[in-house]
């Protein structure tokens, strides 16, 4: 991907900011079409199904590794030069943090992606629910719950001040990634055809994987002409909420990739509501849902900060180039998430999934 040309035309965080926005609004029209959501899926398969909503996450995730694993061998990204490989990884983080955002998710019924996605939809407990998110994530990364959340990273951390790669660990060579992402793939397609998925929920579910990819390459792409250093990211919704929130309260913004993604997402998920007629403001159902919520959403600001990433950041973009910490933060959001949903919600509705 050549983006010396619109160098010529915008400055370097204008055009990072650009792409987080065309990366967001393909993810957010993707993700609300087919309805993407972990919450749903870990539930699910908790009570016993590989249904629909397994069938869409599963489907996602191996779209996103085919891809991204794809473009580095065809040189397009190089994982080695990701954000989230590049800083130590922390194995207490993604345990501790894992386990705190799925059970978060499960009390908000939807992770921080999906908090956005129906945001854009008219859901106003996810607006309230995502806003408490931004805030304490805000908080984790510099605010009174830092100093918390560096302890609790700090207890078990990855050597060599770097990230790992699970490939690297497992002693497999880096064509073993696509083949693992064709595997999971094989899986999925076989979910979709026993739930009898249609074409349409098949090609939405995969672009949310493919917005991944996008972000990878294109930040990757911008890294390889920009001046200044670029990182080198994706979509994730625990820092760029927090950064955008940031974004509209100081004095002096900075534009990037970050910036721009949270409002792609809003804006495509607002699109795709539209053109399908699905926007309709509805809110909570009652004071116990709302402080469920609410504790929901503290729990998910924290763990994902801690964790390094939210169900997205480190369950789908983060697993797509196979970061150690980001596949046990995955394991550990689908315990979490299983055993909350045990404990609160499995004798209220026995054998259905709760709604998102």
């Amino acid at each position: 991907m050549n983006l010396e040309p619109l160098l010529n035309l915008v400055s370097e965080p204008v055009l990072a900011a650009l792409l987080g926005l065309i990366c967001g609004a393909v993810f957010g029209v993707a993700a609300q079409r087919s309805s993407f959501c972990l919450r749903a899926a870990t539930v699910e398969f908790a009570r016993g199904a590989m249904g629909p909503r397994v069938s869409v996450w599963l489907l996602a995730f191996s779209t996103a590794v085919i891809w991204v694993q794809g473009a580095q061998m065809l040189g397009l990204f190089r994982s080695s030069d990701a954000r989230m490989m590049a800083v130590t990884g922390s194995w207490s983080g993604a345990i501790i943090g894992g386990l705190m955002f799925g059970a978060g998710m499960v009390l908000a019924r939807g992770c921080s992606g999906r908090f956005l996605v129906l945001a854009a939809t008219g859901n106003l407990r996810s607006v309230v629910s995502g806003l408490i998110f931004a805030v304490v994530a805000q908080m984790s990364l510099h605010g009174w719950l830092a100093p918390l959340r560096s302890w609790l990273a700090g207890l078990w951390v990855t050597p060599g001040g770097q990230n790992l790669n699970l490939l690297t660990l497992a002693a497999l060579p880096e064509q073993a990634g696509l083949l693992i992402g064709i595997a999971i793939a094989a899986m999925a397609f076989w979910l979709v055809a026993r739930n009898g998925l249609g074409w349409t929920t098949m090609v939405f579910a995969s672009g949310v994987g493919f917005a991944v990819a996008l972000g990878w390459v294109s930040t990757y792409s911008l890294a390889q002409v920009a001046f200044d250093p670029v990182s080198v990211t994706s979509a994730t919704f625990s820092g760029p909420s927090a950064n955008t929130l940031m974004f509209f309260l100081t004095e002096n913004p900075v534009l990037d990739f970050d910036i721009g993604l949270v409002p792609g997402v809003f804006i495509g998920a607002f699109l795709a509501s539209m053109v399908k007629r699905e926007f309709r403001f509805h809110g909570f159902e009652g004071e116990s849902q709302m402080r469920r919520s609410m504790f929901g959403a503290v729990l998910m600001g924290f763990g994902a900060m801690l964790a390094g990433g939210c169900a997205i950041g480190a369950g789908v973009t983060g697993g797509s180039i196979f970061v150690a910490t980001a596949w046990l933060a995955l394991f550990c959001m689908w315990v979490g998430a299983a055993i909350t949903d045990w404990l609160v919600d499995r004798g209220a509705v026995s054998g259905q999934t709760a709604p998102v």
